[in-house]
């Protein structure tokens, strides 16, 4: 899934934003206080993040994506530099649905944007009209093949009825519903166990760890397949739970501190 730890590669560049004006320290926005859905970005470089519902942040990867969603600047919350490092990136958004056709670089077909960056091939003009009118060769992109891996090839479209423009503006009411977001799991680490200690959780659901504790601790699984390093006091940990199966970890820095998450 595009959401995965094993992140998308993020080749994105961030864009200029003239519209905003460069944050002191009194009006920043602190970390703790962000809620799902905001607009962020850091003192020192430009790139603009969505801040997701499962706590992961999710990058723009030019203004032409971020204009099918937004219409301005005005929400973009400024945040210090440090706290950006605490919030791990997520991926990277896609085109909103509906909004409009784009082409890869090195492929002539022209797609129909869906659900989660699903591409479907418009396979004649005339639905090509049908969904966008006649003038529907000025509302298509180019994005670059770098960028072609944020995105999954869905089915064709060979009639018009199969893709309704007005639903798929509809179901992407914001980039939460369009990639299916959920809020993640929480996990409290003290100083004795994971709390709680075992979990259930459906495929597709993130974990999220917090140390809460005064020392340092880790979340690391018994194969070492995925660990999250030593997580220093007030730091926090998440991964996505794609696949289903029970995922036993335990604390580098306490022999008997064993956790268990249960995927179904």
């Amino acid at each position: 899934m595009k959401k995965g730890l094993a992140y998308i590669s993020l080749l994105a560049f961030v864009f200029s934003i003239c519209a905003l004006s460069p944050a002191n320290a009194s009006s920043l926005s602190s970390v703790d206080d962000l809620q799902a859905g905001d607009l962020i970005r850091g003192q020192s470089f430009s790139a603009v993040y969505y801040y997701g519902v499962d706590g992961f942040r999710y990058v723009f990867p030019n203004d032409k994506v971020y204009f099918t969603w937004y219409t301005d600047f005005d929400d973009v919350k400024w945040i210090s530099d440090t706290d950006m490092t605490t919030i791990q990136i997520g991926g990277n958004v896609t085109y909103k649905p509906g909004v409009k056709m784009i082409k890869i670089t090195s492929d002539p077909k022209t797609y129909a944007v869906s659900e989660n960056g699903t591409l479907q091939w418009v396979s004649t003009e005339q639905v090509a009209i049908d969904l966008y009118g006649n003038t529907w060769n000025t509302n298509i992109d180019d994005v670059p093949d770098a960028f072609f891996g944020n995105y999954t090839l869905g089915q064709e479209i060979e009639e018009s009825s199969s893709f309704s423009v007005i639903g798929e503006l509809a179901a992407a009411y914001s980039i939460d519903a369009d990639k299916g977001l959920k809020a993640a799991r929480a996990i409290s680490i003290t100083a004795s166990q994971y709390s709680p200690s075992s979990v259930t959780i459906d495929v597709g659901t993130a974990v999220r760890w917090t140390n809460n504790d005064s020392e340092n601790h880790s979340a690391t699984e018994f194969s070492k397949d995925w660990g999250s390093g030593t997580m220093a006091p007030g730091v926090t940990f998440a991964r996505y739970f794609n696949e289903a199966g029970t995922y036993e970890y335990y604390d580098k820095y306490s022999d008997e501190m064993i956790g268990i998450i249960i995927v179904e």
